[in-house]
């Protein structure tokens, strides 16, 4: 296997960015100098640091928040984040286009081109590969908030070093995270290895002196994901990321729908993710939360997606969350115009302030839940070590062969695909079929009496139609998908 947990050693790194540099004509450019770029990461000011504020927010109580938005042009992009930022975004996003995504660089220029000539963006996203160093900096000297990379690319090495050399102080995406749910064909070795290195390259910053920060993908394929698969990714990415150096992660998690599972699963996530990195020696590393907002299918009316933007920015406040990633009330018809973003930011925002002073009361239900996702994540954890002999990347590797780790709904064929999901009867998401994910009888029996009892009220039997129902349920203004119950 080529890929195993060990921190690089700066030789490699450093043979590795050769090539890397040679990918596109940008890799060239004088700017991506490591020493030209340190001198423009400390020249930053704290409140445009992502790590910086970040940290500031979780030692305030603060829930901060962030959009998603990115289109093809300087000008037209800027645009759209000093909008973003003026309605409110307490941290800035790029997303970044789908063919710079799979590192089609020439068809991203092809966008470039026509969006010139169309006058609008011809790309869903900033091809921040192809603008270059200089460009993506004038980004981060307009704007008055942190600028973070958003994309979903298994191979994001020339795009990170283009952002960080531009001085935007984040990268979002891991090895897991940004591969099984985004691509069909990529292995987990490949992605682990281009991962090492985005994580490498920040280390190499954080020993010169400079504030980072790395953020894995919660949500996953953001559709029905049991909270223990996707926070032991987390987990995983977030313990890779320290290994080569990373000081400063946020740890993600997707909305599921049940306001008690989904607070118990943000406690249960940071908990987790600084108990496995202390186990590892990592003492020094900050980890703060993100919680995005619905990520299935949204209402077609804008008041009623509006109502679940507002719900989504309840649980993040209740979950004290330090960021939250926001929707617009235009999410099921396509990409979002900058005025339905700000509609958006300005709800979430909102309610947090609201509800900031505010805390959701222990009970023995929020308990139960928290142990009950602690102990699958623990499971899960213990098969992936085991099956690498000790050894993390390996584990993962082996892990998703086996499926022992299997990601619902996701497209690689690297995944099983074996496991179910399907929401109990309150609807929290628990597991219908495990394939071979690695949890003992005493869970599996947790979740089978859980749907049982949803079966039994519903007067069905278990069956691969409730997941189908699920799927579409909030959609239609309900969370668990009854056929039985009539809509209002």
């Amino acid at each position: 296997m080529k890929v195993n947990d060990v921190k690089w050693s700066l030789e490699k790194f450093l043979k590795v960015r050769e090539e890397v540099l040679k990918d596109w004509k940008t890799g060239s450019d004088p700017l991506l100098d490591l020493k030209t770029a340190e001198k423009r990461l400390k020249s930053i000011p704290i409140k445009k640091n992502m790590a910086e504020e970040l940290i500031k927010a979780d030692q305030e109580g603060n829930t901060l928040i962030q959009p998603r938005a990115g289109v093809a042009l300087l000008n037209e992009h800027l645009e759209l984040l000093l909008h973003l930022e003026e309605a409110g975004a307490d941290l800035l996003p790029t997303t970044i286009d789908s063919y710079t995504r799979q590192n089609r660089y020439e068809e991203a220029e092809t966008g470039i081109q026509e969006s010139k000539k169309q006058k609008r963006s011809m790309l869903n996203g900033f091809p921040a590969v192809n603008h270059g160093v200089e460009v993506c900096s004038i980004l981060k000297d307009k704007v008055n908030k942190p600028l973070q990379a958003r994309h979903g690319t298994p191979d994001s090495r020339l795009l990170a070093e283009i952002i960080h050399a531009a001085g935007w102080t984040s990268n979002e995406g891991g090895a897991i995270s940004y591969n099984i749910p985004y691509a069909k064909n990529v292995s987990l070795e490949d992605s682990i290895f281009y991962w090492q290195y985005c994580d490498r390259l920040v280390g190499y910053y954080e020993e010169h002196g400079i504030k980072m920060n790395r953020e894995p993908f919660g949500p996953l394929t953001g559709t029905l994901v049991p909270p223990a698969i996707s926070n032991t990714i987390a987990i995983i990415e977030a313990l890779l990321a320290a290994r080569q150096g990373v000081k400063n992660i946020i740890v993600g998690y997707g909305m599921g729908g049940n306001l008690t599972q989904d607070i118990a699963a943000m406690r249960a996530l940071k908990e987790q993710t600084l108990s496995y990195l202390k186990k590892q020696g990592f003492n020094d590393v900050y980890v703060t939360t993100v919680f995005h907002q619905w990520m299935g299918g949204f209402p077609e009316d804008e008041t009623a997606a509006l109502a679940l933007i507002s719900y989504s920015a309840t649980v993040a406040s209740f979950s004290k969350a330090t960021k939250m990633i926001t929707k617009t009330p235009l999410e099921s018809i396509g990409v979002p115009t900058k005025e339905a973003n700000a509609t958006g930011i300005k709800a979430s925002k909102f309610i947090v302030q609201l509800l900031k002073e505010q805390t959701f009361p222990n009970s023995k239900k929020l308990t139960e839940e928290l142990e009950q996702i602690k102990k699958e994540v623990e499971s899960l954890m213990y098969h992936v070590y085991n099956l690498g002999d000790g050894d993390l990347a390996v584990g993962v590797v082996k892990a998703f062969e086996n499926g022992v780790l299997d990601v619902p709904f996701a497209p690689s064929k690297f995944n099983k695909g074996a496991m179910l999901p399907a929401r109990d009867i309150e609807g929290n998401i628990r597991i219908l079929e495990f394939g071979n994910l690695g949890l003992n009888e005493e869970i599996k029996t947790f979740h089978r009496e859980k749907l049982q009892e949803r079966a039994k009220k519903e007067k069905r039997a278990l069956s691969f139609q409730m997941t189908v129902d699920d799927i579409y349920a909030v959609s239609k203004g309900k969370l668990v998908g009854n056929p039985q119950r009539k809509e209002n």
